[in-house]
């Protein structure tokens, strides 16, 4: 039987830094994570090459002394736990890993000083092995640079993803620390570029910041309190939703965390009002009493574990369901379709049906005259003649609009059919756009002024580094200073889209996607996106001739059945389902 022995300390070290450093961003945020421990007013974050390369964490804070810092790279030494108990954690690090654990994978070093020491001090470690501790010039605080990261472990750096995708997630994780402590000074550079740079500030403004201005004008203010447990932030309206889960944030007593009861309790407050396959925007801050509260479930301190989870998720499901009950101010209410006083007297003659193909030009012609705020419940357009037959055709003849959303016909069998107007337009506008794109390049449209959408930093930067495959679908962009892009053209295709909303969707379809994944893959998402912001929306009045054409292009059209997201376009009612509904059979 083989001998049990000890493992060496560099052994030990490089194990744990699987389970404490898996990514670039977890080093990242564990040297952020110190910097605001030691009292850090300002913190600066520099990456190159998505922080594989190098990373350097410079903070202003209380600093190590000389006689310390060896230690600060051994195992389980740290200086935030007032006792061994692990009851009453008030720090954001305290399991005296994280050193260990980067010096252990890569190339690290410390350059720090403290108030009334004469110089800073330096100390190096390479896998594992710690030099020694020599004067260096350096200000108060402390200054980190990891270079080389998972060099001393090539199996972990081999399942590294690309630098862009490993660079993305460092900054979102330096986004969230940003959001969870808006007191402090962020500065975040990536590759020589300013992602944001940012004062200390309250918290409505850091999430302004970060959210993006015109995002966060349309949040609303969130306060509740239960058992010691109180909760506070900004929250979108049920108009307000995004594409991904990227505009949510959790802070627990300072802690920023993306906790599944925490993510569970938003989404069911919302489950009413936001449609499937949306999310909402949040910023969202507990303070719970440190005892009931155990930080220390796994080596990233991501997740927690509540002493009343039940009663924090209830907390969170009611204050949000009763800030969403409050009625919603012009501020924030959705952009009002035109009025009524814009459509052409019910006398008007109306173009003859479209032939399946070109329906979405007609609709696009249309649009603006047609369009009505859906007073009406019910829209039932001028009965047909009784001697015109109906249209054999799968879908029927159109009867009339219910809810100013969905297209009631009678098909040809007596079975009624409900069509979900823009769910069906939906997928009707992306096949065509994929058959335009196919036949070469989408057709860019040109726009007399530019516009200028404001995103926030890291929005606009995956935008423009998607640029050139934006360009192919006909929507041309650049830069426009930080934190702004300008189009300059759309595609043709579009007729006056939301080139805010359009922009702001595509950012977060384009973050969602890893790198690494093929061009067509994250085209097909961006023309899925595309036909959603050009699609009849629904609460607009159609007349019958926009019905019909709607039907007929459907019949026409693959895939029709489903739309870009996998939903149902339409549902069916026989006859002998009706029956049974009224009890005329069983």
């Amino acid at each position: 039987m083989p001998a049990i022995r000890r493992l060496s300390d560099a052994t030990i070290n490089r194990i744990a830094t699987g389970e404490v450093i898996e990514r670039p961003a977890a080093a990242v945020k564990e040297l952020v994570e110190n910097a605001l421990d030691a009292g850090a007013r300002r913190i600066e974050v520099l990456l190159t090459g998505g922080g594989i390369a190098r990373m350097e964490i410079i903070d202003d804070g209380c600093g190590i002394a000389a006689d310390q810092l060896a230690l600060a790279l051994e195992r389980h030494a740290t200086s935030k736990l007032a006792d061994e108990t692990l009851v009453r954690i008030a720090t954001l690090g305290f399991r005296g890993e994280a050193l260990p654990s980067i010096g252990a994978a890569a190339r690290l070093t410390l350059i720090s000083r403290p108030e009334g020491q004469d110089s800073a001090c330096r100390v190096q470690v390479a896998g594992g092995a710690i030099g020694p501790v020599a004067p260096a010039p350096g200000v108060k605080g402390t200054r980190a640079i990891v270079e080389d990261l998972f060099y001393a472990t090539p199996a972990r750096r081999k399942f590294l993803r690309s630098p862009r995708a490993e660079g993305d997630a460092a900054e979102r994780a330096v986004w969230r620390l940003a959001l969870a402590a808006p007191h402090v000074a962020f500065r975040l550079v990536a590759d020589e570029r300013v992602i944001f740079d940012l004062p200390a500030q309250d918290e409505a403004a850091r999430v302004a910041a970060l959210f993006g201005r015109e995002t966060a004008s349309s949040l609303l203010p969130l306060e509740a309190e239960r058992d010691g447990v109180r909760l506070t932030g900004l929250i979108g309206p049920a108009s307000l939703s995004r594409a991904t889960m990227a505009l949510q944030s959790f802070v627990v007593n300072g802690r920023p965390v993306v906790d599944p009861l925490l993510r569970l309790g938003l989404r069911l407050a919302y489950r009413d009002v936001v449609p499937a396959g949306r999310h909402a925007v949040a910023a969202l801050r507990l303070t719970v009493p440190d005892e009931a509260l155990d930080v220390n479930v796994h080596p990233a301190k991501t997740e927690l574990r509540f002493a009343d989870g039940n009663g924090v998720r209830s907390l969170l499901i009611g204050a949000i369901g009763r800030a969403l009950a409050r009625p919603v101010s012009l501020a924030n209410a959705p952009v009002a379709l035109p009025s009524l006083a814009l459509r052409p007297p019910p006398s008007a003659s109306w173009p003859a049906p479209r032939p399946p193909g070109p329906v979405a030009r007609g609709f696009a012609e249309a649009e603006l005259a047609l369009a009505a705020p859906p007073a009406a419940r019910v829209f039932a357009p001028p009965p047909m003649p009784e001697a015109a037959p109906v249209p054999e055709h799968p879908l029927g003849a159109p009867i009339a609009q219910i809810l100013d959303t969905y297209i009631l016909a009678a098909a040809p069998d007596g079975a009624l059919v409900l069509v979900d107007q823009h769910a069906a337009h939906e997928r009707l506008t992306e096949e065509r756009l994929r058959e335009e794109f196919s036949a070469g390049r989408i057709a860019a449209q040109p726009l007399l002024v530019p516009v200028v959408v404001e995103v926030s930093p890291s929005e606009a930067a995956r935008l423009l580094a998607e640029s050139e495959t934006l360009a192919r679908l006909g929507l041309e962009i650049e830069a426009f200073g930080p934190g702004a892009v300008l189009v300059r053209a759309v595609p043709a295709a579009l007729k006056n889209p939301d080139a805010a909303g359009l922009l702001r969707d595509l950012a977060e379809e384009f973050a969602e996607a890893d790198a690494p994944l093929a061009l067509e893959a994250r085209l097909d998402a961006a023309l899925a996106r595309l036909a959603c912001h050009r699609s009849i929306r629904a609460g607009r009045r159609l007349q019958r001739e926009e019905m019909e054409a709607l039907l007929r292009e459907m019949e026409a059209t693959p895939r029709a059945a489903t739309c870009s997201h996998g939903r149902p376009t339409f549902l069916k009612l026989t006859r002998a389902e009706l029956e049974k509904m009224f009890g005329r059979r069983n």
